[in-house]
């Protein structure tokens, strides 16, 4: 039998700054959707 562990991600810190939405968001209301993250650098 095998056993899964799940891992879940910490709900975002307060205060973060969005691009392309008119309010913050959650991991709640980001539930059951797809979610494309895009990390960059000015670097």
């Amino acid at each position: 039998m095998q056993v899964r562990e799940f891992v879940h991600a910490p709900e975002f810190t307060e205060g973060l700054d969005w691009i392309g939405t008119s309010r913050p968001l959650t991991l709640a209301g980001l539930r059951g959707r797809i979610v494309l993250l895009d990390f960059w650098t000015y670097g």
